[in-house]
């Protein structure tokens, strides 16, 4: 058997490292060799840029742009490459919370202009995969939901973490984690995260890169009704399990 590489990506509060764990143990309990990497890289050398770029240190989103953002993370991935290619050799199965689509929702969104947006996807697709050679992926699932109720469930989300950073024991078990967020612990979102307007571009963004790609899309909020985990799980697994 061949290595897989099997991205879950998707827009905002669409429980993309829910799924990807859930599908790593659906994997392992198959039988199959499976390693899960989840991007950004928080915590690494290789992610400060975006720590600071989600933080707002350089500025709003749009400031930064589409072009200086993208190398933030595409050196991440850069950065990772190495040991993904060896698991790759070794015949595992590598589940990514997230991959270069990313950059594609997040920073294509900030283009309005057809021309200009494909020529920026022109452009990403050869830094990532030409010039930082990081290895493509068998198959991109895009986890959609609308980018409300995508904010909305970040918002629990982030007042979850706060109740729970006031325990001091929390406190201590965050402190020693390598992919603890310093805008999560401070109970604020990043600038993707606050910027509604954002997130609609970058939804929107996803939704043609899924059409201009042939990504598999699972809408986990038909009619804004929230499906369960273990529905979107099952999606998820009729989607890839032919690519096994």
């Amino acid at each position: 058997m061949k290595g897989k590489l099997i991205v879950i990506d998707g827009t905002d509060g669409s429980g993309k490292a829910t799924q990807t764990k859930l599908l790593v143990e659906k994997l392992r309990k198959e039988g199959y060799d499976v390693e899960l990497i989840e991007f950004p890289q928080f915590g690494q050398k290789s992610a400060a840029l975006i720590e600071e770029y989600l933080n707002g240190s350089y500025g709003p989103a749009k400031e930064v742009g589409p072009y200086r953002a993208s190398i933030f993370y595409a050196c991440d991935r850069y950065a990772a490459s190495f040991k993904i290619r060896e698991w790759l050799k070794e015949e595992k199965i590598v589940i990514c919370n997230r991959y270069m689509s990313s950059n594609i929702g997040h920073q294509a969104g900030k283009i309005k202009d057809k021309k200009k947006r494909d020529k920026f996807l022109e452009w990403l697709k050869d830094l990532e995969f030409d010039l930082f050679n990081i290895p493509k992926p068998n198959i991109n699932i895009l986890l959609y939901i609308p980018p409300r109720v995508g904010q909305d469930l970040v918002e629990q989300k982030l007042q979850t973490t706060i109740s729970l950073f006031e325990h001091q024991d929390y406190k201590n078990k965050l402190s020693k984690q390598k992919d603890s967020r310093k805008y999560i612990v401070k109970g604020a979102k990043d600038i993707h995260e606050s910027d509604i307007d954002h997130l609609k571009d970058a939804a929107a963004a996803y939704k043609y890169a899924a059409k201009k790609y042939s990504w598999p899309i699972i809408d986990c909020a038909p009619g804004n009704k929230l499906k369960t985990r273990e529905e979107i799980h099952k999606l998820i697994w009729d989607k890839i399990k032919n690519t096994l």
